[in-house]
């Protein structure tokens, strides 16, 4: 299991310097012994440069949240319960903030010639029409809220 993290982190290590943080190895469900590999990352990073699973384990990805998260992305959590009124990586957020940021963020990619379909890939997970679907079908279900402005 460890010679996965350490080739994990000679393949990808690299984006350390983009922001990436190779937490480690994380058990997420007891009963099945399923483990993950955790990493966290800034907003701003290109997931389009990761994979979802590596030799056979998912990746567990986390955004580092701070206090200077741009306005699409503000949402109250000091109030009790506030992801079941908020959800703060709906697709509209990310269209916005695209809408409104798309010059600084190809700067901050380092990557002037995207596409704003590939900012939102880049930005959104990895593929941006995979989770609008995704998060549309849980509003559907009732896992999730639906987009309203703050």
């Amino acid at each position: 299991m460890f010679e996965i993290l350490k080739s994990f982190e000679s393949k990808y290590g690299h984006l350390k310097k983009k922001g990436l943080t190779i937490e480690g190895l994380a058990m997420v469900d007891v009963k099945k012994k399923k483990h993950v590999i955790k990493i966290s990352r800034p907003l701003i990073f290109d997931n389009r440069l990761l994979p979802k699973k590596f030799e056979g384990l998912d990746i567990k990805t986390n955004i580092k949240l701070n206090d200077d998260m741009p306005s699409e992305f503000k949402v109250d959590r000091t109030q009790p319960d506030w992801h079941k009124t908020q959800y703060i990586w709906a697709p509209e957020r990310f269209e916005k903030y695209v809408d409104r940021c798309e010059k600084e963020l190809k700067s901050q990619l380092n990557s002037p010639q995207m596409t704003k379909q590939e900012l939102l890939d880049a930005l959104c997970f990895g593929n941006f029409e995979e989770h609008k679907l995704k998060s549309l079908q849980l509003i559907k279900e009732g896992k999730l809220p639906a987009y309203h402005e703050n």
